[in-house]
């Protein structure tokens, strides 16, 4: 009986404390204290010191350790690990790791995340919000760029230069307006719940391209010359990287410029022929400065002995011979402007390399370096911007809209779709005020901006479908009224940009998160194939043995987490989100405990079994989106009334994350998911998508003006104005809630039940019965007119289908 409790005391012992992850040394002399403690009840002898000993003795000793155990594991290691290629390394040393490293590693730091600084803006940034942008939004008639100009009007295209709509990243000593990352998110956000087209005008200068690239590598003279003429709207800018070759993989681009001799100005110098063939590129077809990667190569080595030199980036002005920009995409009805550039053989000196000559072929360390700031910006952020305007304004549609004699929101059929908008909309917000809270703090997220790219579009796809069923006929026919229809176009266009979604799942999210977020992974790698600072064994060493320490952390506290269904948990609160808080502790272990076996089992094959990655990439997504959602509802002073929306944001990624977890242990290598199964849900899945109760509490916020409803919509457009559909639709509402006590005022005099529509009459009945004041009837007659707008769609003369054919060019419009 001693020698059990003994065994058992021991086991106990080594599993705290590699559930704590204590040092090998701290755990060696712990165990060695159990030992002591079983030779003093004669439970341990000699020969278990002598094996102990032998075990734990070289295991402490570096030098023996690192030459006996560390060095055939490395030639083992080498033989299963690739070494990256120049191109994997400079993409994963471009970017940094912020938070999601501590969701990949198995024990989040909770206090850590709240104690990130609230996102606020500027009192400039506010005014900017409140005046420019508010003024733009009153200027664009949807319906008149999308059917009848195929563009934005003149007009707004110089307000938005004269504004500096396109200097928001451009710092103040070049005239721009140099705000924070959460600033740009929140203006496109505003825009994009209005317009893609506005949008997608505003983002672009303002993500990947001239602006951008010129501030972090651009000469002193680049950046004097281009960024004050960027600033004030005298250059309108696009970079051009995709090519009809080279779309996804873009490190393969086709496009290339030779370096030789030509002249410039009447004098020879130093230049390159440059020949590309690039499509899809926004604002090309209006561009004056056109940004262009290409493989530089030095046939005749007059640069040096390197021949290749790699992927480089330059400036080219768009009036220049042989530049041909111009034509236009045509990308689902979305008259944002979109087309190809060619150049066949184009002279430029080798000044016009961003950065200078040399930085000739480092075009492909500035992109990756620079890509991941922007892609965490722009896409999620209009994503975002497009599902908040529509929750609410499907929220007023459920509420306006009747059949069967009720808002067709209180039906339970629409009661589901309605709270995934809602959820999501509060879910989305939340992911962009976080990202752009890390780039705000020096971040270049690469990880996490492929996270938020991926399924902040994928969502607002999902989202826009539901709000398209809930309205019917009144999302299908497109016309002024209609605020859906454009976006329900544009939403695959989100999906395709900047790395394809499936792309991104399969391979960058896990591919970079796995090397970048492990804590050990990258120095095994690098380490592994040092060869030159003489320290890549003893790098080697602490790497793999830390490496093991996390493994078996990692495996007891899943287990550990798994039996307890982690109810004994660290949490940083004890009201309804506890739970929530306790159960991403056994995810973030279980996704470290995976991506470890994963690694081990397939090694460099790993990379090639994208739908493992995508899964894994899967768990990493949702603890980083249901770890914003809590991070938004504690920045905003822990709001109860907001707790239905938290709850379904964070539910639903879970739910998402169990499900994902579950399909990898289905289809885990060399068989390992049924014990692993064990391990993780030894009770079976522990989560359940968001209730019935829940989507009915989610629902009703949408549809019953509020402050909960009021922060869900927060910073949109809501303004009653002309051409703004939704703001008209806001005041309806009011009127419409205002209008219901008044109706039954109405039928109780009349002694009737009468419908709730026709209100102008029955404003006229209650006139004539006295029981309506003169307000009331105005209310009842406005409202009424409010509903028909809301519920009517658009209808036209056949000639008016047919779209304005515009003498003026889109340059013309927007010079």
């Amino acid at each position: 009986m001693t020698t059990l409790l003994w065994i058992i005391a021991m086991i106990l012992v080594l599993g705290a404390l590699a559930y704590l992850r204590v040092s090998l040394l701290t755990a060696t002399i712990a165990a060695a204290v159990v030992m002591t403690a079983g030779w003093t009840f004669d439970v341990v002898g000699p020969i278990s010191w002598i094996i102990f000993l032998v075990v734990a003795l070289p295991l402490n000793i570096s030098a023996f350790r690192q030459n006996v155990i560390s060095r055939p594991l490395m030639k083992v290691y080498r033989g299963i690990m690739p070494e990256m290629s120049s191109t994997e390394k400079e993409a994963i040393e471009a970017g940094t790791t912020w938070w999601e490293a501590d969701l990949f590693a198995g024990n989040p730091n909770w206090k850590k995340l709240h104690n990130y600084p609230v996102a606020r803006l500027s009192a400039d940034e506010q005014a900017f919000l409140d005046g420019p942008v508010e003024e733009v939004c009153r200027m664009v008639n949807q319906h008149q760029v999308s059917h009848q100009l195929a563009d934005l009007p003149a007009d707004v295209w110089q307000y938005l230069k004269d504004n500096g709509f396109f200097a928001m990243i451009i710092k103040k000593k070049y005239g721009g307006l140099e705000y924070s990352a959460y600033a740009q998110s929140r203006v496109l956000q505003k825009l994009a719940g209005l317009s893609s087209e506005l949008a997608s005008t505003v983002g672009v200068p303002n993500s990947l391209g001239p602006g951008e690239l010129l501030q972090h590598y651009g000469t002193p003279e680049q950046q004097n010359h281009y960024l004050p003429r960027l600033a004030k709207g005298l250059e309108v800018p696009c970079f051009a990287l995709t090519s009809p070759e080279a779309g996804s993989d873009a490190g393969s681009i086709p496009d290339f410029g030779i370096v030789c001799k030509g002249q410039w100005e009447g004098e020879e110098v130093l230049g390159m022929k440059l020949t590309w063939n690039k499509r899809y590129i926004t604002l090309a077809p209006v561009a004056t400065v056109l940004g262009l990667a290409f493989k530089l190569r030095d046939p005749e080595h007059l640069l040096g002995d390197k021949e290749e030199l790699g992927i480089t980036c330059a400036l080219i002005p768009t009036d220049m011979e042989g530049v041909e920009t111009g034509r236009r995409h045509f990308p689902l009805n979305c008259m944002f402007q979109n087309g190809p550039t060619h150049g066949n053989e184009v002279f430029v000196p080798l000044s016009f390399i961003i950065g200078g000559p040399k930085m000739a072929g480092q075009g492909w360390r500035m992109l990756v370096e620079c890509l991941s700031v922007g892609r965490g910006i722009t896409l999620p952020s209009n994503s975002a911007g497009g599902v908040k305007t529509a929750a609410l304004a499907t929220g007023a549609y459920a509420r306006i809209r009747r059949q069967f004699k009720l808002p067709i929101g209180k039906l339970e059929g629409i009661e589901e779709p309605m709270a995934r908008i809602g959820g999501n909309a509060y879910l989305m917000d939340a992911v962009t005020t976080l990202t752009t809270t890390g780039i705000d703090l020096g971040e270049k997220p690469s990880v996490i901006s492929a996270i938020v790219k991926y399924h902040l579009t994928d969502r607002m796809q999902k989202c826009v479908i539901d709000a398209m069923d809930i309205h019917g006929g009144k999302g299908v026919c497109l016309g002024p009224n209609n605020y859906l229809g454009r976006g329900y176009q544009a939403a695959p266009i989100a999906i395709t940009v900047e790395g394809a979604n499936i792309l991104t799942r399969s391979m960058i999210i896990y591919g970079q998160g796995a090397i970048r977020c492990h804590p050990y992974v990258l120095a095994e790698m690098e380490s592994a194939f040092d060869t030159e600072s003489g320290q890549g064994l003893a790098n080697f060493d602490a790497a793999i043995f830390g490496h093991i320490g996390f493994a078996t952390s990692n495996f007891i506290r899943s287990f550990w987490l798994g039996l307890t269904s982690s109810r004994f948990s660290n949490a940083p609160y004890s009201d309804k989100t506890k739970r929530y808080y306790q159960q991403m502790n056994r995810f973030s272990a279980n996704l470290a405990l995976l991506s470890d076996l994963a690694m081990a089992t397939l090694g460099g094959n790993l990379k090639r079994k994208e739908r493992i990655s995508a899964r894994l990439g899967d768990l990493l997504s949702q603890l980083y989106l249901a770890s914003a959602t809590l991070k938004r509802y504690e920045d905003e002073g822990r709001q109860t009334d907001d707790l239905p929306l938290v709850q379904w944001a964070v539910e639903d990624a879970l739910y998402k994350l169990q499900a994902s977890l579950d399909d990898l242990l289905d289809n885990f290598p060399m068989g390992l998911g049924g014990a692993l199964r064990v391990v993780m849900f030894p009770f079976g899945r522990p989560l359940k998508r968001p209730s019935d109760v829940l989507d009915h509490k989610v629902a009703k916020i949408m549809q019953t003006p509020c402050e909960s409803r009021d922060r869900l919509g927060k910073g949109q457009f809501w303004t009653n104005s002309e051409h703004n559909a939704v703001g008209i639709q806001e005041q309806t509402l009011l009127d419409i809630i205002a209008s219901e006590p008044l109706h039954d005022k109405v039928c109780k005099a009349s002694g009737k039940r009468l419908p709730f529509m026709w209100l102008d009459k029955v404003a006229a009945e209650g006139k004539a019965l006295g029981v309506l004041s003169d307000d009331e009837v105005n209310l009842l007659e406005r409202a009424e007119i409010g509903r028909m707008k809301s519920i009517n769609v658009d209808d036209f003369d056949p000639a008016e289908l047919r779209p304005e054919v515009v003498s003026t060019s889109s340059q013309e419009r927007a010079a």
